[in-house]
């Protein structure tokens, strides 16, 4: 991220959405809102004296998924690029009391701006990349596994953060009760292969190899992972999970469904062994729950606002699964990582180059083919009625003023050839390139032809 942040021809903005788009491949108009930090990023220099000083420091830390805390003043995550922080407005007491400001008085860059506004911004571009992302599942819609009702059940995630030791915890794994865990259990399959979500999330097999390993050399408990099948399927994945084995984790293959309850005190994981078709209890001091991944809570948004479409999972549909990975079905918009699916950082990184060289290669091409059944509109007989441009899924159709009046009018570069709207108008205005009545009459009168000639024949034959 540095090195973004420092090249010469990447503009990041930071803390910005993007709220509309328009146009067509090689002349997008992104309209960008930047949302006010009240931090001046020209004049600070990230020295974090603001947030030593801010006295509201109780806040729960999003980055620590509420393990920890942060103040009211903050950088969205250590790593942050640009290092400049941000001014949360709904716990800043300047902005709920008009009192404090004491970041202010203590910057010696003289950066905080508590009057900066939000700006929208238009960009002129070619191509798009789409690289949204995706959501980690909230186990708290499965009540079987008792997340956020029983103690000591965590996600992948939040015990990703408890051992590491930049975390809140500084890599100490403690229960509620302040003492070290001696059993933990770690569930696959949470939010994946299930009634969620269907689909294999991919990377819950391997972060949850990486998180026994973690706990078995620092923590040094015993680490039973209930799977339903063990998917190691990249690159020297089959090793790291005979590491695990060597480093003393256990193993229970489980089948149908897996819960987790409390009895006296102490968790229980109740599953049924796949092997002799048997219930077995295991007793546990923790339990993580392996949760897998799926699409942004605002995919839908997304989508409509870039034209890109969904599959059933939720995610980003690319134009051919094996052909065109990369692609979606609005030229010039590209997609990369997992906002097209569950996929994994060498497989995010693989695409992520994909589509860069999709995107540049158009851009250098210097021009695009066109579908060559395109839809065009006669003026003469358009009555206005907006039908087609209701009903067009690519947003091609646009409302224009010809001869004093009102009529339809196609952008051809945009257009796919569905003929949804040379279908439904009522007036016959709207034709697809080579699909007019004339034409189509001429195919089925050709074909007529065909077939009484070849019938005349078969009756010389006889």
């Amino acid at each position: 991220m540095v090195s973004v942040g420092r090249h010469p021809n990447i503009t990041l903005m930071s803390y910005s959405e993007v709220e509309k788009v328009a146009g067509y491949v090689g002349n997008f108009t992104v309209t960008v809102r930047r949302k006010p930090r009240y931090v001046n990023e020209d004049l600070c220099t990230g020295c974090g004296t603001c947030m030593e000083k801010c006295p509201w420091k109780k806040i729960p830390s999003e980055f620590d998924l509420g393990l920890g805390n942060r103040p009211a003043i903050y950088y969205p995550f250590p790593q942050a690029v640009p290092r400049v922080p941000v001014i949360d407005t709904v716990n800043c007491a300047y902005f709920k009391t008009g009192k404090c400001r004491a970041c202010e008085k203590f910057c010696t860059a003289n950066a905080i701006d508590f009057e900066q506004k939000e700006q929208h911004v238009d960009i002129e571009v070619g191509t798009i990349i789409l690289a949204t992302g995706f959501s980690d599942f909230d186990p708290a819609r499965t009540p079987q596994y008792g997340y956020g009702v029983l103690p000591n059940v965590v996600t992948g995630m939040e015990m990703e953060r408890l051992i590491n030791s930049g975390g809140p915890t500084t890599g100490k794994v403690l229960l509620k009760n302040g003492e070290k865990p001696k059993k933990i259990a770690i569930l696959h399959c949470v939010g994946s292969r299930g009634k969620e979500h269907e689909y294999c999330s991919r990377v819950c097999c391997m972060y949850s190899l990486k998180l026994a390993t973690l706990i078995r050399e620092y923590v040094d408990a015993e680490v039973v992972e209930f799977y339903r099948d063990m998917r190691a399927f990249g690159k020297d994945y089959e090793r790291f999970f005979h590491r695990a084995e060597g480093h003393g984790v256990q193993f229970a293959r489980f089948d149908g469904d897996i819960r987790v309850e409390q009895k006296k005190g102490n968790l229980v994981v109740l599953a049924t062994d796949v092997f002799t078709g048997k219930p077995v209890k295991t007793p546990v001091d923790m339990v993580v729950l392996a949760t897998g991944m799926e699409a942004q809570p605002d995919q839908h948004e997304v989508g409509a606002c870039f034209g890109v479409s969904r599959s059933p999972d939720g995610f980003f549909l690319e134009k051919h699964p094996k052909l065109a990975p990369v692609e979606t079905t609005t030229d010039g918009v590209f997609l990369a990582g997992a906002c097209q699916g569950p996929k994994d950082i060498p497989d995010s990184v693989a695409q992520g180059g994909a589509a860069a060289a999709a995107a540049l290669s158009l851009m250098d091409h210097g021009s695009v083919e066109l579908e060559p059944f395109t839809t065009h509109i006669d003026a003469e007989r358009c009555g206005a009625c907006r039908t087609c441009e209701g009903l067009c899924p690519y947003g091609a159709i646009a409302m224009v003023e010809w001869n004093g009046r009102t009529v339809a009018q196609v952008n051809e570069v945009l257009c796919k050839g569905c003929g949804a709207c040379a279908a439904a108008c009522p007036a016959g205005a709207a034709m697809q390139s080579g699909f007019t009545d004339r034409q189509v009459l001429a195919e089925i009168e050709g074909m007529l032809t065909a077939l009484s000639l070849k019938r005349g024949v078969r009756e010389e034959v006889v």
